[in-house]
This record gives C-alpha cells, sequence and structure tokens, in this order.
C-alpha cells in the first residue's frame, strides 16, 4: 500500500471521498467507516448470524488452498470474518480507499481497485468464492461487472451478491404521511441516473446472473428489514436499530453527491432534514428490502 496515504483521499464539500474514482461521491471518512460496519452486522442478523449464505462450506473446505474476493470490502469487516472462520483460505478484499484496519489475520489482505474499471486485475478462474456487497451504485455497467465476476471464478465457484434497495419508501397510499423519506430517495435515484448508474440492478439481480449465461443453480434470498425501534420481536428489533443507525449515517452522507449534481446548499439541506424528521418520528412502522442472490459457475 502506497506510504503516502492521503493521496488517496479528497475533501468535498466537507466529507473525505476517494481519489481512485472521482465519479463515485459517497464519503470514505469514520463516519462512513462506521456505517459500513453496522451495515455487517445488519446483514449478519438477516444470514441468521453467519457471513454468508449458500453452499460456502462446500466451497471452501474441501480441496487445496482456496481463494476468496471481496469486492467493494469498506471497513473490511467481512474480509476479517471470513478469514477467521476459513484460516486455509486465502481471503483478498479490494476498495477504492485504504480504510481498513491494519491488524488483521495472516490470510487476510486488503488492496486497492477501482471495480469500474474495464479489467479486475486478477487471473482468469482464480477465486472459489466471489463476494459484492452494497456496491452497485459505483457500476457504470454491471452486467459486464459480472462478466468479470464470471471470469475470476473458477468452473463450480460461487458468487454471492447483496444490494439493498434504492426505493425503502412506504407504499404510494402512505407516501403522503413520510414525504421527506420519499423525496430524498426520489432524489437520490435521479442523481445516480445522471450519472448513469442504472438504479434498477438491486431487483434484477438474478436476471442480471442469469443473462450472462456463465452461471447456474441461480438463488434468491431477499430480506426484508424492519427500520427503526417498532418490532416487538428481540431479532426484528435489533435489526430494525441496526438498519436505522445504518440510513442516520447515511443521509448527511448523500450531500456531496447531491452538491456535485447541481443541487442548491439549501436544497440539499432540506432533503437531508426532511428526510431525517420522517426517520426519527416515523408516521407508520416503516421497512426496506436487502436483495441477496448467489450462483455457482457453470463447468
Amino acid at each position: 500500500m502506497h506510504e503516502q496515504l492521503e493521496d488517496f483521499f479528497r475533501t468535498v464539500h466537507s466529507r473525505t471521498l476517494n481519489t481512485l474514482n472521482k465519479s463515485y461521491l459517497l464519503p470514505v471518512d469514520h463516519d462512513e467507516v462506521q456505517r459500513s460496519n453496522i451495515h455487517h452486522r445488519l446483514v449478519q442478523f438477516v444470514f441468521a448470524g453467519r457471513n454468508y449464505v449458500g453452499p460456502v462450506k462446500e466451497v471452501l473446505q474441501f480441496g487445496q488452498q482456496r481463494r476468496v474476493l471481496d469486492l467493494g470490502t469498506g471497513c473490511g469487516s467481512w474480509a476479517i470474518d471470513i478469514a477467521d472462520e476459513f484460516p486455509r483460505a486465502e481471503v483478498i478484499a479490494v476498495d477504492l480507499a485504504p480504510i481498513q484496519p491494519r491488524f488483521v489475520p495472516p490470510n487476510c489482505t486488503f488492496e486497492l481497485c477501482d471495480l469500474d474499471q474495464w479489467n479486475i486485475p486478477y487471473p482468469d478462474s482464480h477465486f472459489d468464492f466471489i463476494h459484492a456487497r452494497s456496491l452497485h451504485i459505483g457500476i457504470h455497467d454491471y452486467p459486464r461487472f459480472l462478466l468479470e465476476i464470471a471470469r475470476l471464478l473458477r468452473p463450480g465457484g460461487l458468487v454471492l451478491l447483496v444490494e439493498p434497495t434504492l426505493n425503502p419508501c412506504p407504499p404510494p397510499a402512505l407516501q403522503p404521511t413520510m414525504p421527506g423519506w420519499t423525496a430524498l430517495w426520489d432524489t437520490y435515484r435521479a442523481c445516480l441516473r445522471r450519472q448513469l448508474i442504472d438504479v434498477t440492478v438491486p431487483e434484477r439481480l438474478p436476471d442480471l446472473l442469469m443473462a450472462t449465461a456463465a452461471f447456474e443453480n441461480i438463488t434468491v434470498r431477499d430480506g426484508n428489514i424492519p427500520v427503526g425501534f417498532w418490532p416487538q420481536d428481540p431479532h426484528l428489533l435489533s435489526a430494525g436499530q441496526l438498519q436505522w443507525m445504518d440510513y442516520e449515517l447515511f443521509l448527511p452522507a448523500l450531500r456531496p453527491l447531491f452538491l456535485c449534481n447541481g443541487l442548491p446548499p439549501s436544497t440539499v439541506d432540506r432533503l437531508i432534514q426532511d428526510a431525517q424528521h420522517d426517520l426519527y418520528h416515523p408516521s407508520f412502522p416503516p421497512s426496506t428490502l436487502l436483495h441477496i442472490a448467489y450462483a455457482s459457475k457453470c463447468y
């Protein structure tokens, strides 16, 4: 890793962003590291306390040394957990910025990589398991990205995709009761479209996998997640609290994206404040969706 870590960071509208891909406008600062870790814990709840769904143990526990690739690792929590669980596997985790901890399991390595480039710099058929979570907003051509994953996987290797919905809004009949929340997510999707990001990717993960013609045994395990402190069930309450904390940090993190897309500062501040009001004082028990799909590469 480059000795001058500051070379990988820039300040945009008072938040720290990466320099490797300047079209990716979510922060990489302390608050975003905290949010990444909260998101990791949330997905663990959805996966019933585990770090994955699907036949991961079957793929990683037998035969020669196995290799795992974590794409868009964020704070690195998932990669570290997998390295601990499978100490004989080599775990490589990549992201746009060096925001991961320095002291990690000996079989875990963090590297810098812009996944929106044409080729991900690893050999063909090099990995047994590839994990990609909450990163499609940084990928301009998601079908091509899936073809790259197929190239990197050995035949029979496993891919696990996890993407939160970009439309966690109430049904149309209830939207007038949470106008700030609805307006912020409408604006977020509009800004991403302006950057030529396909905002329908989370809902279409299985169809996109199928369209590559490189995967089989495609399985969908979407999760409906409460938002906030309303569930009575202790397990759902923990998930709801984590999702609420995730959103609380996410809303102000959108400020650089909104401002760089030409929205006036007063409009951006009002959008965030109104969405925060609806998050803190929801008019009904809100929820959101986590879209999950896994598949094996064809032999």
